[in-house]
């Protein structure tokens, strides 16, 4: 199973995998034409965002909604078709954030726990990802220009995350090949809000 989720196709039908990103080297050439039509649209590596980067207003603003759910607070609800990630508060409500999605062919659900949390996450693309680019970097430390931005949530023991990006103008989109990105300052909220172990549910269709 191919387990990366920049920059090329995903088997994920039955499987879960999760986006990891990363840069070209600076000395290599860029990839030619055809390669680059493989890459997710919007991974800029080596823009820098900074962790006060949040979405502010439009429907992709973090704010706290009505929602409807059985699950306790706490618990995280992703709703892909939508673009929303919810935190259950309780009391019909949630705290709502945008996210970025999976383009199609890509999405998938299921149920998870986060397993760990990582502050400005280091890249290294697997061994798959580098046969067919090999001109990317190894190994990609943490920090504002990394692609996978200023947080993530690790799922499970899959190679899935919810994360950060260094372009925010991206969030609403279905891009990822089954990643779930948020706005820096956003994934930087719901870090400090979401404790390992946290119940996460993904659902590509809401449940009304």
């Amino acid at each position: 199973m191919r387990r990366d989720c920049v920059w090329g196709p995903l088997a994920v039908a039955g499987a879960m995998v999760l986006a990891a990103w990363g840069s070209p080297a600076a000395a290599q050439p860029r990839p030619p034409a055809a390669m680059q039509e493989t890459m997710d649209i919007g991974d800029e590596p080596g823009r820098v965002s900074t962790e006060e980067v949040s979405i502010t207003d439009g429907p992709y603003a973090r704010q706290m909604v009505l929602f409807r759910s059985n699950e306790a607070p706490g618990t995280v609800v992703i709703h892909s078709g939508e673009r929303f990630l919810y935190v259950v508060q309780g009391n019909g409500r949630a705290l709502r954030y945008g996210i970025g999605v999976g383009r199609e062919g890509f999405t998938w659900s299921g149920q998870v726990q986060v397993s760990r949390k990582a502050e400005w996450p280091d890249w290294r693309p697997p061994p798959e990802m580098l046969q067919r680019q090999p001109y990317l970097p190894r190994f990609m430390a943490g920090g504002p220009g990394n692609p996978m931005g200023a947080r993530a949530l690790y799922l499970g023991s899959t190679v899935f995350r919810i994360h950060g990006t260094n372009q925010p103008e991206t969030i609403g989109q279905a891009i990822s090949s089954g990643c779930f990105r948020l706005a820096n300052g956003d994934i930087v909220d719901l870090f400090d809000r979401v404790p390992v172990g946290t119940k996460v549910i993904i659902r590509h269709k809401a449940t009304l």
